[in-house]
């Protein structure tokens, strides 16, 4: 068994003592020896040459499974105006005349009035095929005059249970589509073939791989889904490691529990190290800058509290429901209401059916400071995606207005949740955002924008530092994953899980991180990249 033995550089365990070690040693899947015992066994020598190496980051909200096609999608992500976004769209189809139909992920609804596309710009770039643009928050869809025919929806469509369709002043469509919305057109829509939905979960997972991530919580699948990747581990070793949460959507979810059981028992039964399915995903809300996202008060532009996608009895029937199945349950909340909504349903299931393991509350973003402690107190994980909590122009140009100042500063508390000794994980949430756990960093301990504004940050009570950030990201969601005992940390007896760093993160600038990259990604001590 070959040994390797990682010296010469900055090694951060990610313990809680924030402990430096001189050196690692390696055999085969196990880190066996750490400082000087690792010194003196031999081996080969991987010279670190300054660099940091850190525990294998672990995404605790990300989505391979709905994400990897967009990898292969029309380019809209990163284009930085509307004439730029319908050029890249205008070419891409131009070059492409096969597809039935066009579809890309990620524009910034930022690029909009009011974060709404209007399907006659999208017509001046495609016309004879519909095109279907998803927003890169994930609850906005913005379609071509094509797909509104395609999927039937006229002034006469109603707005669905959970959604809406924006419409003109004349009550016709005007093209873009909200939360349940979205569905009229994949329904329309000719799904995925197994051959892409393949191919793109794994450039998605190679993608992890390649931003020092080993682990990851898909927090959209379903049960075929499970099966798919299940078949994928069986064929191949995968590039990283993933627990996929199937979606129990608010009025469907009782026809499917013994599908998702099933998926549970079958991903158990295949006790496979890569695939697991022990997770359940429930949408409480949508997001602020559509207006979804639930308030506990009415919104500044708009006499209402946002749609919550449950009621608050529902929310605690399908959690008690899935917990006594044995499911960790993991929660989008983004508004202060949805929190409430989901603290009160954790709390409510655990007195029925015992202490929950390990519940997840998504994104995490607007609480109300009395909800606070509650996290603690329930035993809550706060999963944040430490890149929103800056001062972006989706959050200049929507969130703010809608929330209003007074409200806004309680978005993203991240600092507090640590304070108040409850557990805190990171993620990405991508390809809604960037998946780079560095950027992600970055925003965590400084708050400030890539441009380093505002230059004390946004919210500064709220930062962290730099040493917290990366546990966070590293042993805080392995905690998630409940694989504390095997990763997450450089210590002896954990997986080989590490990622290389290109700098000294003792010596860097917290704005430097956006500029680092992970140089190399090992797996059970194997190079992945």
């Amino acid at each position: 068994m070959s040994r390797l033995v990682f010296g010469n550089g900055t090694i951060v365990s990610a313990l809680a003592d924030r402990r430096r070690l001189r050196a690692v040693a390696v055999e085969g899947s196990r880190i066996v020896a750490v400082d000087d015992e690792a010194l003196a066994g031999g081996g080969l020598r991987v010279d670190l040459r300054g660099r940091t190496l850190v525990p294998g980051f672990h995404d605790g909200h990300i989505h391979p499974v709905f994400g990897g096609p967009s990898l292969v999608g029309a380019p809209v992500r990163d284009a930085e105006s509307l004439d730029e976004l319908l050029v890249n769209l205008r070419s891409y189809a131009a070059n492409r005349p096969e597809p039935t139909w066009i579809r890309g992920f990620g524009y910034n609804p930022a690029l909009l009035p009011n974060g709404y596309g209007d399907a006659t710009v999208l017509d001046s770039a495609v016309s004879d095929r519909p095109v279907a643009l998803t927003a890169s928050d994930g609850h906005t869809m913005w379609v071509n005059s094509k797909a509104l025919a395609a999927a039937g929806i006229t002034a006469a469509t109603q707005d669905p249970e959970r959604g809406k369709i924006v419409r003109r002043e004349d009550g016709s469509p005007l093209g873009a589509l909200l939360e349940s919305a979205q569905r009229m057109i994949e329904a329309a829509a000719p799904p995925h073939s197994i051959d892409e939905r393949r191919s793109g979960i794994l450039a998605a997972l190679s993608e992890m791989a390649r931003h020092g991530i080993t682990w990851g919580q898909d927090a959209w699948a379903g049960p075929d889904d499970v099966g798919l990747l299940l078949t994928m581990a069986g064929e191949a070793a995968l590039p990283c490691r993933v627990n996929l949460a199937m979606v129990a959507a608010p009025e469907e979810w009782p026809r499917h529990v013994e599908a998702m059981v099933d998926a549970k028992r079958r991903a158990e039964e295949a006790n496979s190290e890569w695939v697991t399915a022990r997770t359940v995903k429930f949408f409480a809300d949508g997001i602020i800058e559509t207006g979804t996202a639930a308030l506990l008060e009415p919104y500044c532009d708009a006499p209402h509290r946002g749609i919550p996608n449950f009621t608050d009895e529902e929310l605690v029937e399908a959690v008690t429901t899935f917990h006594s199945h044995g499911f960790q349950i993991h929660i989008h909340a983004i508004g202060d209401g949805a929190i409430r909504s989901a603290l009160d349903a954790i709390g409510a299931a655990g007195q029925r059916n015992g202490p929950l393991q390990r519940p997840v509350i998504a994104h995490t973003q607007l609480v109300d400071p009395a909800d606070l402690p509650r996290f603690a107190t329930l035993g809550v994980i706060a999963n944040f995606e430490p890149l929103w909590a800056r001062l972006d122009p989706i959050m200049v140009d929507l969130t703010i207005p809608r929330l209003g100042s007074e409200r806004a500063v309680h978005q993203y508390p991240i600092g507090s949740l640590l304070r108040s000794q409850a557990r805190v994980s990171f993620g990405s949430d991508w390809p809604i955002s960037s998946m780079d756990p560095l950027q992600g960093m970055a925003v965590a301990v400084t708050r400030c924008t890539e441009t380093g504004e505002p230059s004390n940050g946004w919210l500064p009570d709220e930062r962290i530092d730099l040493d917290t950030a990366l546990r966070t990201y590293t042993a805080g969601s392995a905690y998630q994953a409940g694989l504390e005992a095997e990763s997450g940390s450089i210590e002896v007896g954990r997986r080989a899980d590490l990622a290389i760093i290109n700098a000294d993160l003792d010596k860097v600038d917290p704005m430097d991180l956006w500029q680092l990259e992970v140089e190399q990604t090992y797996l059970n001590g194997v190079p992945v990249r």
